[in-house]
């Protein structure tokens, strides 16, 4: 598709300039559009709007070099064109509903939004297929729209610690379809047995036991993570399910992992059952 290039060669051009300041009118130019058919176009093969992708993509530059340590976060921000502390505190703050203190303090995995590119690779996950017992976890109910944004919260205010009563356990994240408000619910925490501290304003959860479909994702680095899950859960939903010979029950589906372990990598557990041919 032609206009994929001509898209390609302004996004080049925005990589090439996020820490100076980008025109619009520079970027439709690049793109051999003029500013209204470059803005309409970007927007329908990006969904997003050529400032939307310019914030992303700075506040997920910064957040590599927060993680790094070497310099004030007012500094790097300033650096990626934003003007005042309080207004990166801002842009970072709707962006990951937490504060970028929060962030380098734990370090948690942001979702971070890399540099699009039109030409991809094929992406797939090797499934095996278990039988697990039930498991009663403890966990806290999302009220976030955007389920990364709950594991933010989750993890800066290190709420697996305090169900836990200080140990480093296993988290779990659990979703199911709400048939009633039409919409997906989600949870975060731990398994029962493990939750010895405050475990105030938690539910109890039991994931019935079963034939599960695991899905372990490809190990990836801190700020990739996030995006290597969604692609998972994206094949597993869009490729795996329809091509297999099993289908999903309807019941929890589960993604488990340990934040501190850094290896940046987790299992996605589906039920399933075989289709009947």
């Amino acid at each position: 598709m032609e206009y994929l290039k001509h898209i390609q060669k302004a996004i080049d051009y925005i990589e090439e300039n996020l820490q100076q300041d980008i025109d619009l009118a520079a970027c439709a130019k690049v793109s051999g559009y003029s500013q209204y058919h470059f803005l309409r176009v970007f927007k329908y093969v990006t969904e997003l709007t050529p400032a939307d992708y310019i914030r992303k993509r700075r506040l997920s530059e910064i957040a590599k070099e927060i993680v790094k340590g070497n310099e004030f976060i007012s500094d790097i921000a300033y650096k990626y064109g934003f003007n005042s502390k309080e207004n990166f505190i801002r842009a970072f703050k709707s962006e990951h509903h937490i504060l970028p203190t929060e962030y380098k303090k734990v370090e948690n995995s942001l979702k971070s939004y890399e540099r699009i590119a039109f030409e991809t690779t094929d992406f797939s996950v090797t499934a095996k297929i278990v039988s697990l017992p039930s498991i009663k976890l403890t966990v806290y109910k999302s009220d976030e729209d955007y389920t990364p944004n709950f594991w933010n919260r989750y993890n800066a205010k290190k709420l697996s610690l305090k169900l836990s009563g200080g140990r480093t356990v296993m988290d779990y994240g659990v979703c199911v379809w709400n048939e009633n408000d039409k919409k997906l619910d989600y949870y975060i925490g731990i398994k029962t047995q493990q939750a010895n501290g405050d475990i105030s304003n938690t539910h109890e959860l039991l994931i019935s036991g079963g034939l599960h479909a695991l899905f372990p994702t490809p190990p990836t680095t801190h700020s990739n993570f996030v995006n290597t899950i969604h692609k998972t859960w994206n094949y597993i939903c869009n490729k795996w399910l329809p091509q297999s010979d099993y289908k999903y029950t309807g019941g929890y589906q589960f993604e488990c992992y340990v934040e501190q372990s850094r290896i940046f990598s987790e299992d996605i557990y589906i039920p399933i059952e075989r289709k009947i041919k």
